[in-house]
């Protein structure tokens, strides 16, 4: 098996598509079928099932999907390994970011490391932190800067950068902020008033559910979106209340005192365990790691 037909067969069984791995890959579709019938003929059995514009895989293609990423992943490997010998900093580096740390985190630092290593390629990604684990464990990411799961995931090394506070807030003229000022609100009161909330399977949207769920209490979530500027207009505008990132806050929303301890979400890195870090992801990550020892001697200076 050439390496080759791999790449054809996972970006056919990720895409479901000829077209669309053919778009991946930067070939043509006659090109991409050509890989796969080959890979078919070295393998002896039909890799996918074409049922009209469907694309399934066979019973043989889901044994040999997990293989296929295996070889792919052994072979990356190696082969930066052998460029990590010269120590030169240069070629690509896949990296993924959520949207809010790209934008309110990431940039002072992506500007330092691209002055510093001109010769780094960067494919940058912005991916819902849960896709972008996801993308690492597969090995289709290098690294990733985002919200960290709740619970250690297995072969995956993680790095707390960050601490954001979610601080409970609404418009200006929401009815909230008038019963703010007679007293700090209940979990419970909240629960009388609409709010916007983060997507339930997110990170940042399991851990403010948790905190409801443990006062016995469910969440009125009238609109949700993944994107924390989204949920930042919507609130800013009057249709709910929401926890947003302490950097967040401006004079269009205004944080309530709710009755509650903080609530904080972790953000950092991620790389997988096993993988062979290119040069360019060990000089991101001694740039990451710096931030931190920096931040680290901030508050023992406060």
């Amino acid at each position: 098996m050439d390496t080759q037909s791999l790449q054809a067969f996972l970006a056919v069984a990720d895409t479901q598509s000829f077209s669309r791995a053919a778009e991946q890959l930067h070939l043509t579709q006659p090109a991409v079928s050509k890989r796969i019938a080959t890979l078919e003929f070295q393998v002896g059995r039909p890799l996918f099932d074409r049922i009209g514009r469907r694309i399934a895989l066979t019973e043989a293609g889901s044994v040999l999907l997990p293989q296929a990423r295996q070889i792919l992943f052994a072979v990356e490997d190696s082969r930066r390994a052998l460029a990590n010998l010269s120590g030169h900093v240069g070629g690509r580096l896949t990296l993924a970011t959520s949207h809010h740390i790209g934008l309110h985190r990431l940039p002072p630092i992506l500007k330092d490391y691209t002055q510093r290593h001109p010769e780094v390629e960067l494919d940058l990604h912005f991916l819902d932190s849960e896709l972008a684990y996801q993308g690492v464990r597969d090995g289709s990411l290098e690294m990733a800067v985002v919200t960290l799961a709740p619970h250690p995931i297995e072969h995956l090394h993680v790095v707390e950068l960050w601490c954001d506070r979610l601080c409970f807030v609404c418009s200006t003229d929401h009815p909230l902020v008038n019963a703010d000022q007679q007293e700090s609100l209940s979990l419970a009161t909240l629960c009388d008033y609409s709010c916007v909330m983060p997507g339930a399977k997110t990170f940042t949207g399991t851990l403010i559910a948790q905190r409801f769920e443990e006062a016995g209490l469910k969440l009125p979530i009238s609109m949700a979106t993944n994107y924390l500027e989204t949920l930042k207009m919507m609130c800013s505008v009057g249709l709910g209340w929401s926890l947003l990132p302490e950097k967040m806050l401006d004079h269009d929303l205004v944080e309530l005192d709710v009755a509650t301890a903080p609530l904080h979400r972790p953000l950092g890195y991620l790389v997988h365990t096993n993988r062979t870090l290119s040069n360019a992801a060990l000089a991101m990550l001694n740039l990451l790691d710096g931030t931190q020892e920096t931040m680290a001697l901030n508050q023992i200076g406060q």
